[in-house]
């Protein structure tokens, strides 16, 4: 296997058997801030293209082990999206993909960027955004598949992370090197006996093999704004499931963004497929209590007082469905 790594060198690069036969390589380039993968820009003599490397572990936490494979899942989830003439306006092209180095060459989209920016410098999402975002999902969770990989390996990884993890009262992670006075506050939710028996029993529900397409990580840093048009991107998650997983993660996104109310109703009016109230709650407050209190952090502005309304509204939720 060609290990690739943010400073290889084009020669290296140009080891792997995926460039045409006249083609040069001339630049190469960090393309953004992926938490899983190596993702590199390549400029050729023929073309731009995007080449996605994944490792046995974690990009952003490399202590954390992680499935090599999951490239053969994006692969086989972007050539799904090439099936549908709504989806494929959405996803990049696959130009190449090289399993014995577990890498995935794409189109280069452009200078897009992901919509991280919503939690640090909080904007509303446009109208325009948010029907695209719901025509997607509309779109995915309507295909027809009758075969797609397991992913069992992905799903376990995030389920822990997920389900387990952030509710272990000793894992090892200092949540007051995040924020002060987090740590004690985790306590609060850490040891609650009920909420971890109903937090269980929905990480059960997500294990279990569905009949829905769903893309597994439908948050800010998935979707990127190109022009005026959105492309969504990081499918590794990807499994059959439920639907609901896809919808509550999105609208827990659009909580810890600050989004108006209407946010969700907005989408709901674009987004015509049947789903299941209850269950859409559960897992949008248990994306919303792992994000505040569990590894995957992001760079939001509350307060330790406003995280304690927001984890206690996520407890009710899972309590009350």
């Amino acid at each position: 296997m060609i290990d690739l790594v943010e400073t290889s060198s084009l020669e290296t690069i140009a080891k792997l058997p995926i460039w045409n036969s006249e083609e040069k390589l001339l630049k190469v380039a960090i393309a953004g801030e992926s938490n899983m993968n190596l993702v590199l820009r390549i400029q050729t003599t023929e073309r731009s293209v995007i080449l996605k490397q994944s490792k046995a572990f974690v990009r952003k936490f490399p202590q954390i082990p992680a499935p090599i494979e999951r490239i053969q899942v994006e692969f086989d989830y972007y050539r799904l999206m090439e099936s549908d003439a709504v989806l494929a306006t959405f996803s990049p092209k696959v130009l190449q993909f090289d399993p014995i180095n577990y890498v995935l060459l794409t189109e280069d989209l452009g200078k897009g960027s992901d919509f991280t920016g919503l939690y640090s410098k909080p904007f509303q999402l446009s109208g325009n955004t948010i029907s695209q975002l719901a025509n997607y999902l509309n779109a995915l969770h309507g295909l027809s598949v009758k075969e797609f990989p397991s992913n069992l390996a992905m799903k376990k990884l995030n389920h822990e992370h997920i389900f387990n993890f952030p509710f272990l009262v000793e894992n090892g992670f200092d949540l007051d090197s995040i924020q002060p006075g987090l740590q004690k506050l985790s306590l609060k939710y850490k040891t609650d006996s009920n909420l971890k028996s109903v937090i269980h029993q929905l990480g059960k529900s997500y294990l279990a093999t569905g009949k829905t397409l769903i893309h597994g990580d439908f948050y800010p840093a998935s979707w990127l704004k190109v022009g005026e048009e959105i492309k969504v991107i990081d499918p590794e998650f990807g499994f059959l499931g439920e639907a609901e997983f896809d919808l509550g993660v999105l609208f827990a996104h659009f909580k810890l963004s600050n989004q108006n109310d209407s946010t969700k109703s907005d989408f709901l009016k674009s987004y015509q497929r049947p789903f299941e109230r209850s269950k859409i709650n559960q897992f949008e407050a248990i994306e919303v209590m792992r994000r505040l209190i569990g590894i995957a952090q992001l760079p939001v502005q509350f307060s330790v007082a406003e995280k304690e309304i927001l984890l206690d509204q996520a407890r009710s939720q899972l309590l009350e469905a």
